[in-house]
C-alpha cells in the first residue's frame, strides 16, 4: 500500500480583527491533505515524540502500546512490553524530550517516569509521586513539558480544598537536585461544588464549569514558558530569568455554544486521567489510569453552560521546535481546526488551519502530527507537512 499522499499547502493572507496594525493581516497556512497516514489504528495517541532521525515514538495508553514508527514507510517497532518489571510499562502515556535525544516516558500504570534512549532502550526510572502524604510536600510529577536541562514542568495538585481555587502554579522540578520552584500562576476554569447525602454519609463533588475560560501553557526547549491568558486573550513568554514578554491582546468573535458543541465537549471526557493515593500501615500505593471509565457521562442539560466558548482550547497550546507558540482557537463543532501562531515577541504572526475533527498530538521540525477518530473510537495518525517560516 502506498501510504504517501502529496501534501497540499495553501499560503495566503487574511484580515484578522485585532488591536494594532500588527494584527491587521497575518499569513494563513491551510494544511488540507496528509502527506502520510499510518496504516494501523491506535486506541489513544496521548504521547508522540519526533526523534532525531525523523521517526516518531508513540505512546498509546489504552492499547498499552509503545512503538517507534516510520510514518512514510508505514512500519513500526514495538519497544519493551507490558508489565511491572525493567523494560516494561503499564499504560504508556506522555512522551517528552530530554537532552541528548532521549525521551521521558510517563508510565501511568506503574506510576513512574522512565528515561528512554533515542534507540528505545530503557534507562533510569523515578516515581511520579514524590514526598510523603500528610507532610504537605507530596507532589505528583505529571509533566506538561521539559527543557534542555532535563527539568520537568507541571501543575501541582492541591489537597482538600476549603474553598474553590481560581488559580494554580506552574512549577519547575530539577530531576538532578530535587529542587522545585514556581514559574508563574495560571487561571483555572470556574469550579462548582455539589454536595450529596447527609451527615455521616456525604459526598462532595468538585467539577469545572464546562467550556469556562482558563489559561493554557506550554514549554519551549530553551526553558521559556508560553502562557495564553484567557482574560483578554494575549500570549506571554516567561523567560528562565523571570522576565516576561507580553503580547498585544487579540480580538475575536465569540463562538456561541450549540448542542453539537456540548456533545463534542462530552466526548472529550472519555480519555480523562484518574489518580488514587492509598496509605496502609505506612505503605503508600499510588494508582493512575487513563480512560476506560464505565460511569455514564454527565447529563448535559443539567450543567451550567456559558453562552459562548472561550477564545482558545484549554489543552491546545504547543511550542514548535523553532520557538513559535501555537494556540488552538475554539471554533464551532465540525469546522476546520485553527491555530494562531505567535513569535518570540508574543505577537500574532500567522495562522494554521487543519481539516475538521482533527486533534494535534505533536509538532515536529517541519511536520504536524494529528489524529482522526473514527466512528468506532479508533484513532488514525496523520502527518502534515508545514512551513517553518
Amino acid at each position: 500500500m502506498n501510504l504517501l499522499r502529496r501534501g497540499v499547502v495553501t499560503l495566503g493572507a487574511v484580515a484578522v480583527a485585532g488591536a494594532g496594525s500588527l494584527q491587521a493581516q497575518v499569513k494563513v497556512e491551510s494544511l488540507t491533505e496528509p502527506e502520510a497516514t499510518f496504516p494501523e489504528a491506535f486506541g489513544l495517541v496521548n504521547g508522540l515524540q519526533e526523534l532525531p532521525d525523523g521517526r516518531v515514538m508513540i505512546a498509546d495508553p489504552l492499547g498499552q502500546a509503545l512503538v517507534i514508527a516510520d510514518m512514510r514507510a508505514g512500519t513500526a517497532d514495538t519497544i519493551g512490553g507490558v508489565g511491572k518489571g525493567p523494560e516494561e510499562y503499564d499504560q504508556p502515556d506522555g512522551l517528552f524530550p530530554l537532552p541528548g535525544g532521549s525521551t521521558l516516558l510517563v508510565d501511568l500504570g506503574n506510576a513512574r517516569l522512565t528515561v528512554l534512549s533515542p534507540e528505545g532502550d530503557f534507562g533510569a526510572t523515578m516515581p511520579i509521586a514524590q514526598g510523603e502524604p500528610g507532610t504537605g510536600n507530596l507532589q505528583i510529577l505529571l509533566p506538561r513539558g521539559t527543557d534542555s536541562q532535563g527539568r520537568l514542568y507541571f501543575r501541582p495538585m492541591g489537597g482538600a480544598m476549603r474553598r474553590l481555587p481560581d488559580s494554580a502554579a506552574v512549577a519547575r522540578y530539577d530531576r538532578a537536585s530535587g529542587a522545585m520552584d514556581t514559574v508563574t500562576q495560571v487561571k483555572l476554569p470556574e469550579l462548582q461544588r455539589n454536595t450529596r447525602g447527609g451527615a455521616g454519609n456525604q459526598a462532595v463533588m468538585i467539577s469545572p464549569v464546562p467550556l469556562s475560560p482558563e489559561d493554557a501553557w506550554a514549554v519551549a526547549w530553551d526553558g521559556r514558558v508560553a502562557v495564553a491568558r484567557s482574560g483578554d486573550y494575549h500570549v506571554e513568554w516567561i523567560h528562565p530569568d523571570g522576565s516576561v514578554v507580553r503580547g498585544t491582546p487579540v480580538e475575536y468573535e465569540p463562538v456561541r455554544i450549540r448542542r453539537a458543541d456540548r456533545d463534542e465537549w462530552a466526548e472529550s471526557l472519555n480519555s480523562g486521567i484518574t489518580i488514587g493515593i492509598m496509605v496502609e500501615n505506612g505503605d503508600r500505593r499510588v494508582s493512575m489510569g487513563r480512560g476506560g471509565g464505565s460511569e455514564p457521562g454527565p447529563d448535559l442539560d443539567s450543567l451550567d453552560w456559558p453562552e459562548h466558548k472561550p477564545a482558545f482550547v484549554s489543552n491546545g497550546v504547543w511550542v514548535a521546535p523553532e520557538g513559535d507558540v501555537w494556540v488552538e482557537r475554539h471554533v464551532p463543532a465540525g469546522e476546520r481546526v485553527q491555530f494562531d501562531v505567535f513569535g518570540a515577541d508574543a505577537e500574532l504572526k500567522g495562522r494554521v488551519t487543519l481539516p475538521a475533527s482533527r486533534d494535534v498530538v505533536g509538532i515536529g521540525r517541519s511536520s504536524v502530527y494529528v489524529v482522526r477518530t473514527d466512528d468506532l473510537g479508533l484513532q488514525w495518525l496523520e502527518l502534515y507537512r508545514r512551513s517553518t517560516t
